[in-house]
């Protein structure tokens, strides 16, 4: 546990005061994300300003420092029987809530459990003028500044250096299972929403290798009652399974083939593309692995309804985001020039723009 706010303030004035940049770093594990980081920017290491701060368990509240590790998050939250539902996944054991939040990651509960985005409360940053600045709040009803906080989440740093972030958190669930079955790809959009519809207590579905899966999480008798109800075969490593999902670190995601990532309605036909696919969220999260052009995988998106990215791998030099319209490009200019007006922040990562 270590508050080196001062150290971080000083810094940034330092770059600013200088007209350099800076690239900043928590754990390091998300290094391939994004565009590729600017090699003539120096570094900012948040991974050594770390600790729970704040924790209440009845309230279901916790306040950390922004380069405290998932692992001891999960650790402290684990002895009061209460995890983060969101599922963040960890690539490796320095993997910080800071990094999290800042690449808006969220595992296979997303659709039922919310996002990273939607569990912060409120988040203290550094802005490109050196100020130590708070949004938000520590309880689930303060508002004030609640956009703000949220607007972190996928900025990837480019707003500014995050310090501090309140979170909920909530109970573990009693009684998990996964059911599983052999399901061809073209039944399985609609098999997985007609499910995700019912009133049952669903908490992630995917389908992978012609076959989908099924989590069921909650109190134990409804959960059994609904393993009862549906078809499928119940998985004996069902929490392996997901793990590896959560932590992209099932052997679809491994390989030196570029993978994509496309967020669509989750109705979305499949797409007319031949390669490995792995559908999760109940289908509006889709994962692509192979070469492909990014002008090529935009279209195939919009005609879904979404967007996609360049999540790992590939030309990283180039742009790996969704093209942006010119509109909303002038709206994330001038949010940028609010609280980074001499550019500081991870030049580049996030667009080549901005």
């Amino acid at each position: 546990m270590a508050d080196n706010l001062q150290i971080l303030q000083e810094q940034v004035l330092h770059a600013r005061d200088g007209g350099h940049k800076l690239n900043i770093v928590g754990g390091g594990t998300k290094a391939f994300m994004g565009r590729a980081a600017d090699p003539d920017a120096g570094t900012l290491n948040v991974g050594e300003h770390t600790g729970i701060v704040d924790y209440h368990p009845v309230e279901l509240v916790l306040t950390v420092r922004a380069g405290t590790t998932l692992q001891e998050i999960e650790a402290t939250l684990a002895e009061e029987g209460q995890a983060l539902h969101f599922e963040p996944p960890h690539f490796g054991e320095n993997s910080t809530i800071g990094g999290t939040l800042a690449c808006n990651l969220s595992g296979p509960a997303r659709p039922w459990a919310g996002s990273v985005r939607d569990q912060v409360l409120g988040v203290r940053l550094i802005n490109g003028k050196g100020e130590h600045l708070r949004f938000g709040g520590q309880v689930m009803k303060n508002v004030a500044g609640y956009d703000v906080s949220r607007l972190q989440a996928g900025a990837m740093g480019t707003l500014g250096v995050l310090t501090e972030i309140s979170m909920k958190v909530m109970p573990k669930p009693a009684a998990t299972l996964t059911l599983v079955q052999e399901m061809p790809a073209d039944e399985v959009i609609h098999y997985m929403n007609s499910r995700a519809a019912e009133p049952k207590p669903i908490t992630a579905a995917c389908w992978l290798d012609d076959k989908v899966y099924l989590r069921l999480s909650g109190a134990r008798s409804a959960v059994d009652a609904t393993a009862q109800k549906w078809s499928g075969d119940v998985m004996e490593n069902g929490d392996q399974f997901w793990r590896q999902i959560q932590d992209m670190g099932h052997e679809f995601f491994t390989g030196d083939d570029p993978v994509w990532r496309f967020s669509v309605g989750s109705t979305a036909a499949n797409f007319n593309l031949d390669g490995p696919w792995l559908i999760d969220w109940a289908g509006s999260q889709r994962w692509y692995r192979g070469d492909a052009e990014l002008k090529r995988m935009e279209a195939l998106a919009k005609e879904a309804g979404g967007q996609v990215s360049l999540f790992r791998g590939g030309d990283r030099e180039g742009e790996v985001m969704h093209h942006q319209p010119d509109a909303l490009k002038g709206i994330q200019r001038r949010v940028k020039n609010s609280f980074d007006p001499d550019g500081i922040f991870n030049p580049g990562r996030l667009y080549s723009w901005l």
